[in-house]
Parts: structure tokens; C-alpha cells; sequence
């Protein structure tokens, strides 16, 4: 029987609008938001192609229950999941494809008491 795996993924982008999403090919999910194909999509609009956190899952099941976890919570509780793994939000998928944008430090908007 061949192992799967399956990732819950956060993107973001320079001012830190965030998504969150579901995949079993991380790389290739990642470069199609790096991409933009869709310009009426959400991460297309408003750029966000950065990798800043992921899990990975041996079930689907355990990874569609933390998608919704991690969907359900507010914007705080994700930034703080991001910043406890990633605390600089570089992109963990650079190298993996396009090249995105330089971060800029001076556009980051962490909530009080990050």
C-alpha cells in the first residue's frame, strides 16, 4: 500500500492577509498560488504566495479537521501558530520554484503584544 501524505498550509503575503488551505501535493499547490493563474481568486488578488506554515498528515481525515481548525480561529490564533514555527514569515518554499517578491519588515502588521 502506497503512503500519502497531506498538508495544511498557510500562505501569506507582505502585509500578512492570510489562507489557509488543504493539499496533497504541497510543491505543486504552492507553485499554482505562485503562479496566479486564476485572477479572480483570493490569493491572486491579493498576492499571496508565501509559504509561512505547513503540517504534514498521514490521513486526510486529520488533515481536513485541522483545516477547519485552523480556519475557525481568528487572526490572532493563526499569527501566533505562524510565528511560534516561523517567527521571521520567511518563505519556506523559496527555492522551490518562481521567485516571490522581497519581504519587507517595515509592511508587517503583527496585532499588540507580538
Amino acid at each position: 500500500m502506497t503512503e500519502h501524505s497531506y498538508y495544511v498550509y498557510i500562505l501569506a503575503n507582505t502585509f500578512h492577509h492570510l489562507y489557509a488551505g488543504i493539499t496533497n501535493d504541497l510543491q505543486g499547490r504552492v507553485f499554482q498560488h505562485k503562479s496566479a493563474l486564476d485572477p479572480k481568486a483570493f490569493t491572486t488578488r491579493y498576492k499571496i504566495n508565501r509559504l509561512v506554515y505547513f503540517e504534514r498528515f498521514q490521513y486526510v481525515r486529520s488533515a481536513i479537521a485541522r483545516e477547519k481548525q485552523i480556519k475557525s480561529w481568528n487572526r490572532v490564533k493563526k499569527i501566533a501558530l505562524i510565528v511560534a514555527e516561523n517567527p521571521t514569515w520567511k518563505d519556506l518554499s523559496e527555492g522551490w520554484g518562481e521567485a516571490t517578491e522581497p519581504f519587507d519588515e517595515g509592511k508587517m502588521r503583527l496585532p499588540e503584544g507580538f
